[in-house]
């Protein structure tokens, strides 16, 4: 038996959920003391993320998607303040490299009461794996993706993401809300390369993490299919053997789709990391200004009018131009 196999240990009811509530417990309070009591977390609209975990439409699916800064993104990026991060039942599910988080039995086993699929990166979109992730999908729950498939630590734009998320929003009975988070520190609290080259032993302290949640974004692959059979007709690509969906959409159709709304999300999550950096050096212009009281009016008027220009109400890193609130077709 392959050890990410080990289903059964990530059922609900495996030795009365104990075990699973257990790990949440221990992990939820592992993220809460690394994440506001050893260093200092800042969330942009953590209400949304709250409230789509809480009270999102019976049987309505829920995706979250984040740029991956370090191999403790999860679950440090759920310890902030008022969110319940011990509770099991309201947890995520997250998609792991199976070469990392399933080395061995014991961690198999741990990480899947943790509520993680493994996935064998470079594998493909139609794994056996990903089709635990349909389920959660289709029983209305709550999945995590990191779409850029694996850490970097670079301050550098948002990456092309694979396409295994964006096989997921299409594949799933029911159209998943799409929710974008982006974040920055966890790089400083878990570097790569900081003892002889490797990372360090425990968490770092004393650092600042920035959280900015968007809003969900509502896909209409209704309208979308339509567009990509139109256009798989005039294409000609190199085949990989995927076989049709079941409402008929052959390869080409499928890359299209996916292609398309890897795009999407990809322009939303860079948005939001400017957002979230050009705020985190207006926050610092705010803080320069107050130890120097005697800043002119110029300047000030100068930080307001890029403050406004910068708000969550105005930017398009959080509406998406306005398509975020609604539909993107």
């Amino acid at each position: 038996m392959r050890r990410g196999s080990m289903r059964w240990a990530g059922k609900a009811d495996h030795v009365g959920g104990l075990p699973r509530a257990l790990v949440f417990l221990a992990v939820g309070a592992f993220a809460k003391v690394v994440a506001t009591l050893s260093n200092s977390s800042s969330v942009h609209n953590p209400e949304t993320l709250i409230r789509l975990v809480r009270s999102r439409p019976p049987g309505r699916p829920l995706i979250t998607v984040s740029n991956h800064m370090s191999t403790l993104d999860d679950p440090l990026m759920w310890g902030f303040k008022g969110f319940p991060t011990a509770d099991a039942k309201l947890a995520r599910w997250v998609l792991a490299a199976e070469d990392i988080c399933f080395k061995n039995v014991i961690l198999s086993y741990i990480f899947r009461l943790g509520k993680c699929i493994p996935i064998t990166r470079g594998g493909g979109i139609y794994q056996a794996h990903m089709n635990e992730a349909l389920e959660v999908l289709s029983g209305g729950g709550w999945l995590h993706t990191f779409p850029e498939g694996k850490v970097s630590q670079e301050s550098a734009p948002i990456r092309r993401l694979k396409w295994g998320t964006a096989s997921l929003i299409v594949r799933a009975p029911v159209t998943p809300l799409v929710l974008p988070i982006v974040h920055c520190g966890f790089e400083k609290v878990m570097p790569e390369k900081y003892f002889f080259g490797r990372r360090p032993p425990v968490p770092l302290w004393n650092k600042d993490i920035k959280i900015v949640i968007g809003e969900p974004i509502e896909f209409d692959l209704q309208r979308l299919k339509q567009t990509a059979k139109t256009v798989s007709r005039d294409s000609s690509i190199h085949s990989l053997g995927w076989p049709s969906t079941t409402d008929g959409l052959d390869e080409a159709a499928q890359k299209w789709l996916y292609i398309y709304i890897s795009d999407q999300i990809r322009t939303i999550l860079e948005r939001l990391r400017i957002f979230g950096a050009t705020f985190k050096r207006f926050k610092e212009s705010t803080m320069a200004r107050r130890s120097h009281p005697t800043t002119s009016k110029k300047k000030k008027r100068v930080l307001l009018e890029w403050h406004s220009s910068a708000s969550p109400k105005g930017t398009a890193a959080i509406h998406c131009f306005g398509a975020i609130h609604g539909t993107c077709s």
